[in-house]
């Protein structure tokens, strides 16, 4: 036998009746209206968050503090040790030279807002490997170098302003 559009409904108790407030005494929730008497909570459109009675609020009261740039760029972190790892496990070919794109094709990079790939120098590294990055640590290209690889950066380093 085939349903009919006529024979649908929604499952018992699927849908709540919604409360009837302000139909007299007997209801439980006559008069008021379950608002209790008076004042701005009883009346429609209340928006007390961090209000304080009048008393200058909390979030004004205090200073403001730091500087939040917009414009900063945010890099990726991937240690040394975690690209052996991959290339132990396959993710990465090691005999191939290595970019950011290989580093975020197996995995290592998540984010869609980070820039750009900086290596650190967290773990161990026995293969010979050609990477180019970002950045760099100073004791990651160490560690590259010494187990006879070569880091490639992107990004010149910025220079520290003379005072």
């Amino acid at each position: 036998m085939a349903m009919k559009l006529n024979d649908l409904r929604d499952n018992a108790g699927s849908r709540l009746k919604s409360k009837r407030l302000g139909r007299g005494i007997g209801s439980g929730k006559g008069k008021t209206s379950g608002k209790g008497v008076k004042g701005q909570k009883a009346r429609e459109g209340v928006a007390l968050n961090g209000f304080e009675g009048g008393q200058l609020p909390i979030y004004r009261r205090l200073p403001k503090r730091g500087f939040n740039n917009i414009f900063r760029k945010e890099y990726a972190a991937v240690n040394v040790g975690a690209v052996a790892a991959a290339i132990e496990s396959g993710r990465i070919d090691g005999t191939a030279p290595i970019t950011e794109d290989t580093l975020r094709a197996a995995g290592l990079v998540r984010g869609g807002k980070v820039v750009g790939v900086r290596l650190l120098a967290d773990g161990e590294i026995g293969k010979a490997i050609t990477i180019t990055v970002s950045g760099a640590s100073a004791a990651a290209i160490a560690a590259v170098e010494q187990a006879g690889g070569t880091v490639t950066t992107t990004v010149a380093k910025r220079e520290a302003p003379a005072a």
